[in-house]
Order: C-alpha cells, then structure tokens, then sequence
C-alpha cells in the first residue's frame, strides 16, 4: 500500500507507537487519535469516555487502525480496574466505529485490536478462529469489545479484529519486565510452565496489522500469533539460552495467585492459537521462533 491516510490511535503504546512509526517511515500520512488538545498537524482529538472523536479530523482518511486499551496486566483486577479495561476498549471502539461510519466518505477498512483472551484457557488443545468463546471475565470483555465495532460493520466497512497474542518486546507491554528479571538470572517457569503461550514478535504484529490493512478479503477476527506456541517452560529455556542466564527459579501458582490475583488465572492459563487466517491469505513471519523473536526485541532501539 502507498500514499494513504491513515488513522491511528493507541499510537503512543507499544504496537500502535511502533505501527504509526512503520508507516510513516514508508511515506504514509499518519493521523493519530490524541486525548489532549492537538498539539502538531496530524493530530485529531478524541474522548474515548465521552465516546466522542473530531470526525472531520478522519475526515480522508483510507483505514483506522484502532489500538487503544488500558494495560491489560498493569496492576490487580479490583471491580474498578476491571470497569477501566472494559470502557477504555468498548467505549472507545463504540466512538471511532460511529465516527468512521458518520463519514461521508468512510474508510475501506477499520482494523481494531482485539485478543487471543477470546479463547479462554483452551489447555493444549488447538484453537483458531473458527474456536468459541471461552470463559472468564477476558474472554467476555473481547466479545463485547468486538460487538462495539458493529457501527462500521452496519455501515459497510470492512471491519477486522486481530486477536493478538503476547508481544515479545523489551520496551513495553507485558514481555518487557520479563528481561530485566531474567537478565538478573532470576528467570524461571510459571507454576507448572505447562501452560502455551502464543507469542509473535513486534515487527511481525507491526507487518500482520498492515496486511489486514491491505488484504481486502479478510474481515471478522484474525489471530496474531506465531504459527507454533510454545509452552511457558519452553519459553523459559529460551530466554535462557538467549540471555545466557540460569532458569531455575520457580514460581508457584499460589504466589502467583496471591500477588497477581483473578489476573494470574490468565498468565497460569494455556492458549494453543492457530494463526489460520493469516497464514491462509498469504501472510509470511519474518521471526516464527521464540528466539529470534527475543533477539529481534534485544536489538531494537
């Protein structure tokens, strides 16, 4: 794709700072969605809890790529916390498929962000997107963030939700502060590390969110993930071997229970994700392994 206009928000987060970085770096007109005032041209303000966006500010624009969302793992799950996951992602997804749907000329495309949290714990049992709705207050929170899009989709649309996996990245998201801890040589497998986690590196999320910009055949949920998820004892040894630091701490499912939370549910569970409407519309990984998807966050800036 070349030469278009295109929204982001989420843009000062890790993937959407990274996506909005890509883009314009290939020579793309970058309009992000800011809170504040618009400080500089390319800036359109919006209010994701008044569920307001300056519409004529999208005004142009070919897609919205649409990022934003509380840190899902930042802190414990009160009821508050939980409210602030909830309207940060539904409330904010409601106002930018309202305002790309009120355009006289809308987008082609609204990709909006979305999660493998859909699932719930599938064990190691295969899943792709053909795969039902788990259990669980995250896989209730993706169902109803993706039913927030339905304004852009009842306008006609093109609307894809990419359900993302756990960003292998150092500077951000929920990978970053595993580095520092195994760098210290105090890395080690989650209570029993039999759990999957389905990982993708942050230039291969950055080049899957641009090809469903650019594939006009997919619509509906898409999985982000690398095509083989590995276990979280599996991933231990890896960041070991990368690092060249010792592994053998553990951490026991009740202490993680106690500082974590109704979130440790989520890190001691296991998601077994299939890529499959990726990998079936041509989509190439450019790192498909855990470690060249840790040395590849090593080496970023």
């Amino acid at each position: 794709m070349g030469g278009m206009r295109i929204a982001v928000s989420g843009a000062g987060g890790l993937i959407g700072g990274a996506l909005a970085a890509d883009l314009a770096g290939d020579g793309h007109e970058v309009v992000r969605l800011v809170r504040h005032a618009p400080k500089k041209a390319g800036e359109v303000r919006w209010d994701p809890d008044a569920g307001t966006v300056d519409v004529e500010g999208l005004a142009g624009c070919e897609a919205v790529v649409h990022l934003a969302g509380a840190a899902v793992g930042s802190r414990r799950w009160t009821d508050a916390r939980k409210k602030v996951l909830r309207d940060s992602r539904v409330k904010g997804t409601a106002a930018v498929a309202r305002a790309a749907a009120s355009l006289p000329t809308p987008p082609s495309v609204l990709v909006c962000g979305s999660a493998i949290g859909y699932y719930g714990d599938t064990g190691d049992r295969w899943v792709d997107e053909d795969g039902s709705r788990g259990e669980g207050f995250l896989a209730g929170l993706v169902a109803d963030w993706e039913a927030a899009a339905d304004p852009a989709r009842e306008a006609g649309i093109r609307t894809v939700h990419a359900r993302t996996g756990l960003v292998v990245a150092r500077t951000g998201g929920a990978w970053a502060p595993l580095f520092p801890i195994f760098r210290a040589g105090l890395g080690g497998r989650l209570g029993s590390g039999d759990q999957y986690w389905s990982f993708i590196s942050l230039a291969d999320e950055v080049a899957a969110l641009r090809f469903l910009v650019d594939t006009p055949d997919l619509s509906g949920p898409v999985n982000l993930t690398a095509p083989e998820p590995l276990t979280n004892r599996e991933i231990t040894r890896a960041m070991g071997r990368v690092l060249r630091r010792p592994t053998l701490a553990t951490v026991p499912a009740p202490v993680l229970r106690a500082a974590l939370g109704e979130f440790a549910g989520d890190v001691l569970g296991s998601q077994r994700v299939r890529p499959r409407r990726l990998l079936e519309a041509g989509f190439t990984f450019g790192q498909p392994e855990i470690e060249e998807a840790i040395r590849a966050a090593l080496s970023a800036p």
